[in-house]
Formats: structure tokens, sequence, C-alpha cells
């Protein structure tokens, strides 16, 4: 039969309809793909010009690979085929647009055979993959759709439904290759008419141009903007915040030389380029969402919705955006203060994008702004931070009391050591990690390390401060612990709370700790263990699961050490290792009111209690309070330990032992 392209149809002959229709959907398409452009641009400046090799490599596995995306083993196996069919079938637009002059005339011989077969392939992929996710859409529909239009959705699966099975239709009609397609082989085994598919090749072309209408009106866009997303991801260390300004060493600029204008961001523009493209890049599949602890526990914070709402920002305000004028409402109020607050920081939502979308940023930098410039902020933190400010820790405490817990453990306090443990304000202040950092000092020296504290010098590590916004605070305290560093010639640090492990080892290199060496306790721990010089944990019938720190395991990488530690796990929960769920505490959490209706730790402490196992190990200090708050709140008896804890509890259960039966023989 002659191609459908070359008939004619009345007035106008095929290539001259397909022309209009390209014309039309590859315009708008354009059209709408260069606004979107220009509003991203319009961003401050960010620096992703580095790391060339690492970024080529995430791009491979993150882009190409769909590494993220895979981690959701149905949904992602379905977007899989749709991603690698259409990345196949593609190419078939060559011949459709030329009558089949590109494998007829351009191609060589021996390559159309195999050429044909990919692209039959393609489709294949893809038809199986938007039937599945038709099916599971509409027949076994996730908990998150229920409730929720799934009209855009529908509508692209069945274009995609329909550019698939229409292909085969008018591949019957090509002298198609029983091996290199079978499918389309079979389809002229049915003997078509002529007719059937004229009308199947036009209604595949149809369904591409409106597949070009709709994306860019849809989440969709992703197909375009997830390129440049992907490729320029933050290839620094995980939740690593950037400070105020940088110098041209490298560094943060030091307090005494900050000159800017304001903190933060308020409006749009003053979001970086790399953060609006986020906007754009949202696929919409709501695994942000269900990760996210201030979501799951009813807080008005959906991670989904703060990427939604920079790009329905944009597209709202764009004639004022493009002409430089900036629109009245803030991103503050577009986002609102109760989301904004309610973030922990754990960085699941981060985590889990297959996109590699930055949630977590855009809500410290609203944060930044709401603390230091427009003074906008929930009045329960003006306690703590005037604490850090004066006493240099949030509970309030006088700086002397700092080494009270460890008056009689004959430790270095204020001298220079191998080992600097850095105690953390919990374990300084809080009665119940007094015995943490007690038992990690005896553990230590136990092990023949030369190891001291800081006492009096040691001041917050500022985290509490910089995750609330108080970038100004955090600084201070890191550029004053820096000095004492410095002073004391301080090269290796052990840290038993994973907030200071985090910003001590990732943050502070940006005002001169580069060269610091930080190990969270458990990691120091299991290596003596291995090397023998602690004893491996004898459970003696006591069952333990493990609580993983959003800023130890997910954040941290440290998954496998605390684990070590205790002599394994007896039960894991439900959610563990980086996809542990948060204890509620971080993002200065620990300082704010929670409404006694809607607690994390609550949740995670549910989760817990179903492993039926007598004690939760656990390796941060604010995971301890929160988890065993959230026990007894659900009425669970469970012990709560930390993992430094069940080691030296069983070292002096021994040594009493012993005692008792010397004691017995004399």
């Amino acid at each position: 039969m002659i191609h459908p392209l070359l008939q004619t149809y009345g007035p106008l002959d095929g290539w001259m309809i397909l022309l209009i229709m390209a014309t039309f959907s590859i315009g708008f398409f354009a059209y709408q793909v260069q606004k979107a452009t220009r509003l991203v641009l319009i961003g401050s400046s960010d620096s992703r010009f580095d790391s060339w090799g690492p970024r080529v490599r995430e791009f491979i596995v993150g882009w190409l690979g769909q590494k993220k995306v895979l981690r959701d083993r149905v949904a992602g196996t379905m977007h899989v085929l749709m991603f690698w069919g259409f990345l196949m079938l593609a190419s078939d637009m060559f011949d459709l647009a030329t009558a089949n002059y590109f494998s007829g005339e351009l191609l060589p011989g021996f390559i159309v055979g195999p050429w044909n077969g990919m692209v039959e392939l393609g489709y294949t992929m893809a038809l199986i993959g938007c039937v599945s996710a038709l099916i599971r859409r509409v027949v076994f529909t996730p908990e998150k759709l229920k409730g929720k239009s799934q009209l855009e959705g529908n509508v692209i699966l069945l274009l995609i439904f329909t550019i698939t099975t229409t292909s085969f239709m008018v591949e019957s009609k090509e002298d198609p290759s029983p091996f290199w397609e079978p499918i389309g082989h079979q389809f002229n085994q049915y003997g078509l008419s002529d007719g059937t598919v004229v009308v199947a090749y036009w209604l595949h072309m149809l369904a591409i141009s409106v597949f070009l209408f709709l994306i860019p009106l849809s989440k969709h866009m992703h197909l375009v903007m997830a390129i440049p997303n992907v490729f320029f991801h933050d290839t620094g260390p995980v939740a690593k915040m950037r400070p105020l300004a940088m110098g041209d060493d490298g560094r943060a600029v030091p307090l005494e030389d900050l000159d800017i204008d304001s903190f933060g961001v308020s409006s749009y523009t003053q979001y970086t380029w790399r953060q609006l493209i986020d906007g754009w890049s949202c696929t919409s599949c709501a695994r942000c969402q269900d990760v996210c602890p201030a979501y799951a526990s009813g807080k008005g914070l959906n991670p989904m919705q703060v990427i939604h709402d920079v790009r329905d920002y944009a597209n709202e305000h764009a004639p004022l955006l493009l002409s430089g004028e900036m629109p009245e409402e803030t991103m503050m109020q577009r986002i609102t203060e109760e989301a904004v607050w309610a973030c922990t920081t754990c960085n699941a939502c981060v985590d889990v994008c297959p996109l590699y979308i930055e949630h977590v940023p855009k809500l410290t930098d609203l944060r930044r702004n709401a603390m230091m410039e427009t003074m906008e902020y929930p009045d329960v933190l003006n306690t703590a931070m005037g604490n850090i400010e004066s006493a240099s820790n949030p509970y309030g405490y006088g700086e002397h009391e700092r080494a009270d817990w460890a008056a009689d453990l004959d430790v270095k306090i204020g001298e220079p050591a191998e080992y600097i443990y850095f105690v953390g304000c919990a374990a300084s202040f809080d009665e119940r990690n007094q015995k943490v950092a007690r038992s990690t000092i005896s553990l230590l020296k136990e092990a023949g390390l030369d190891v001291g504290i800081l006492g009096i010098q040691e001041g917050c590590s500022g985290d509490p401060a910089r995750r609330a916004g108080n970038e100004y605070l955090f600084q201070m305290l890191a550029e004053t612990n820096m000095m004492t560093f410095q002073e004391l010639g301080v090269k290796r640090i052990i840290a038993s709370c994973p907030h200071c492990f985090h910003t001590l080892g990732k943050e502070y290199a940006d005002y001169g700790g580069e060269e610091l060496e930080v190990f969270h306790h458990t990691e120091i721990l299991a290596k003596l263990q291995e090397e023998g010089s602690l004893p491996q944990v004898e459970k003696n019938g006591q069952s333990i699961t493990f609580h993983d720190p959003c800023y130890l395991g997910r954040i941290g990488g440290i998954i496998d050490e605390p684990r070590d530690v205790i002599g394994g796990v007896d039960v894991e929960a439900e959610r563990n290792g980086r996809d542990s769920f948060c204890c509620g505490a971080g993002g200065a959490q620990m300082w704010m009111e929670e409404d006694a209706d809607k607690r994390v730790n609550e949740i995670r402490a549910k989760e817990l209690s179903e492993t039926g196992c007598d004690t939760v190990a656990v390796g941060c200090p604010f995971c301890s309070i929160m988890v065993k708050d959230g026990l007894d709140s659900i009425g669970a008896e469970m012990d709560v330990k930390d993992v430094a804890e069940i080691l030296w509890e069983q070292i002096v259960a021994k040594d009493n032992e012993i005692q008792e039966k010397v004691s017995n023989v004399n």
C-alpha cells in the first residue's frame, strides 16, 4: 500500500497535514519549554559547574539507569519499561515522518533489521509498562492515589497505549520480519485493511501531537527538565547546608567581613536556578510524601506540594517575573509558615526522589529569612536560641557545668589528646544522656585510647541554630569551636550525637575544619571490637532492635557499625537503615512544641514496638529521648539504650561477676 503520508486527503496531501500538526504541537511545546527555562534562569546564581566526572556518572546511573526509580520495585519497573521503551521507539519518528525513507534509503541494509527490532522492542516495553500502570491505577489503586483526580495520568497512559498499539498496525503493512518484528508480523497475518492502517497511522501521529501539547502543561514536563535536574545535582556531602557567603578561598566569609543585603529566601528569584528547576522536574510520584514524618503525622507539610508551589507560583506570576517585577506574594506565604516550620530536615524526601529534587533547602532558606530578616518565626524558639547565644547550649545551663558528668572518670579535660570526645549539649546536660557519655568515655579508656573532652571550652556544634535558620548564630559557634580545635591541635573527633557528627564532619569544612577527622562513636566502638580491644556483646536471651537516626544512617551512611557493636539486630523495624523513619527531633523540632495529636515519635514508637523486642538500641541522644517518650505514650514496655550503654553494661556485669567469684573464693 501507499504510505499514509504520501496519500492525498481532499485538498491536502498527507505530508501537509503532518506539517500542520507538527508546527502547532512542536511550536507550542517549544514555546512552553522556553518560557519555563526563562522562569528558571531568573533565579540567583548557583555554582553547579564542577565535578564533571561524578555528574556524568550519576547522570548515567540516575537518569539513564533509573537507579532511584527502581527503589520502588512495582511502580519503578513500570516506569523503566516506559522510559526505556520511549528512548528506543523515539527513533521511529525518522521513518514515520519520512514515509520510511530513513530506513529504506539512508540506513545501511545490515542495520535495518536490528534497528527495526529495537524499535518494536521499545513499543512493546512501553505498552507493557502503560497497561500495567493503568491496571494498577484503576484496579489496584494505591492508597496515596485514592480520592485524588487521576485524569491527567490516565489520559497520558491512554495516549501511550494508542501510540504503541497503532505502531504495530502500521508496521504490519511494511513487510515486517518474523525474526526482528514478531508482533508486527503477527498483525500482518491478520490481514488488516489499508483503510484501517491509514486510520492507525494518523491516530498514532495525533496521539504524539497531543502528547507534545500536554507535556509542558502537566507533570510530564519532567521529561525535559529531569535531564538538567539530575545532571546538576548537589555533589557535595549529603544534607550539607551552605554558608551565607563563600570567599575566593573556598571558605565561608568570616562574620566580621560579612556584607550581604538579605538573608535566606523571601522572593522567588532568590532561589537559585537549580532550586527552581525542581519545580518542573517533579513527577508527582508522591514518594517524598510517603516518607515525610511531618506529613505522616498530619502536619501541614507535604514536600511534594512544596515543589508544586514553586512551579505554580512561577506560572501564575510569569508576566510579572519575566518583566523583572516582583509579585506581592512571598514564597513563605505561598508555601505557608506551617509547612516551613514542620520540617525535621531528615532528608528522607531528598533521598527517595528519583529526580534528585532538593526539598529541604527550600524550607531552610525560608527559615533563614524568617529568623534573621523578617523575625517571623515560632516564639518557642526564642528560648533555645537565647540559651545557645548566652550559654552555648539550648538547655540554658552554665558552661562551667559541661564536664560535671565526668568528674569521677579521670579523663583529660581541655588538654591535647589523640581523640577528642565531642560530648554535645544533650549528653553534657541531659541526665539520661549523661549515662551515654559516661559509657562512651569508659569504653574508649577501656580500649586504651588517648581520649579527652573539651569541658568548658566545648560549645554547641550549632546544628539546632542552623536548622532553625539562625545562620549567623551557627557561624559564630562554628568559628569559636574551630578556634578551640586549632588551639588544642584537635585532629580527630568522636561524637555520639549524629547531628554533631554531621555538622563537625561535613559543615565545619567551610570554616577551616576540612582536615578534621570526625567519627561517630559507633564507628570507633565497632573498630575496637574488631581489633579485640573491646569484647563482643552477649545478649543472654535479650532481643534487640535498632532505630537508625536520620543523621547517622540516611545522611551519615553509618548503618552496619551500630549493629555490629550490639552483635546484630534480632528483628529489624519495618523501616530501617537509610529508609528509617524519623524520631521527630531534627530540624530544631526538639525545641519546638508539637501537637499532641500529631506526634512523629509515636508513629516511630509503634513501628519499633511491633518488632516485639525487649530493647531498642539507639545511637543518638535526641532519638533516645523521643523514642522513649513515644514508647511510654503508647504504653509499650521496651528499654531504650544507646549502643555504648549496652556494651559497657556488659563489661561492668562481667567485672562484677568476676569480683563476686573472687570474693566467694576468699
